[in-house]
């Protein structure tokens, strides 16, 4: 019977299907890290009280990255190489979402559009990394290796979807709603494809590592299709929706330290 946990744990339980999936989740934790470091480097003066709290998202991502790294280390498991059709973040800035990596890496401040832009490509990709991390904590929470490392990473998450829900809702108030609201639609239907791509490669890779029969990869091939049908049909509309976050100031603090898992 095919379900999310059996999958995970079939994942979970082949050193070669875990080494990819660390890889590639510490990849992207980490690429979030240098995004968020040079985008707090680069907030314009006007919007200078925003940046240590674009520094601590970078740092939660950074973090994150060790987690993964770490729990790999647990298993005497070395990282793999990513591969591109299963690097969601770079796929995404090929897509023109977010800030354009160019700019980033230039010495010129960012415009208050720029922060904007960054706002709801969080707020879009933190919709998408805190549901993920719901499920994994639904069924791994209690897991002796990985319970600690999901149970912080989630909670992290959430941190991060509620601080882009009350930035953009802050920079809505000042005019800016417009606007929001293109860059958030833009954002969300652009997500949901890379998303499909993505998980199709991810599915394609671990199905040839734990040697999966046609008929199940068809199966779980199809399964992403009828998501992002749904995705694109309705689903988005979660992803631009802005509410005020129960949590407040939720990145008002220093980032907690990386548990101990290796």
């Amino acid at each position: 019977m095919l379900s999310a946990r059996s999958l995970f744990q079939e994942i979970l339980d082949n050193d070669e299907s875990f080494r990819l999936f660390c890889s590639i989740a510490a990849s992207g934790e980490s690429q979030g890290g240098w995004e968020n470091a040079r985008i707090a480097e680069l907030v314009p003066e006007s919007e200078r009280a925003l940046a240590p709290k674009i520094t601590r998202h970078g740092a939660d991502e950074d973090k994150h990255g060790r987690i993964f790294d770490a729990l790999l280390k647990k298993r005497g498991l070395e990282p793999v190489e990513v591969p591109p059709e299963t690097d969601y973040t770079m796929l995404l800035e090929r897509h023109g979402i977010g800030l354009a990596h160019e700019k980033l890496k230039a010495d010129r401040p960012l415009t208050v559009r720029d922060v904007i832009t960054y706002l709801a490509h969080s707020r879009v990709t933190e919709q998408r990394a805190a549901e993920q991390m719901a499920m994994l904590l639904k069924y791994f929470g209690d897991h002796p290796d990985l319970g600690r490392a999901v149970r912080m990473i989630s909670a992290d998450e959430d941190n991060h979807l509620a601080y882009s829900h009350e930035e953009l809702l802050r920079y809505a108030a000042a005019g800016h709603g417009r606007y929001i609201q293109r860059t958030l639609r833009e954002c969300a239907l652009a997500e949901i494809r890379v998303h499909r791509d993505v998980s199709l490669a991810v599915m394609a890779r671990m199905g040839r590592v734990l040697g999966w029969p046609r008929s199940r990869s068809a199966v779980l091939a199809a399964g992403i299709h009828a998501m992002y049908a749904y995705e694109r049909l309705v689903g988005w509309r979660r992803m631009v929706t802005l509410r005020t976050p129960a949590r407040r100031d939720a990145l008002g603090g220093p980032a907690t330290a990386a548990p101990e898992v290796a």
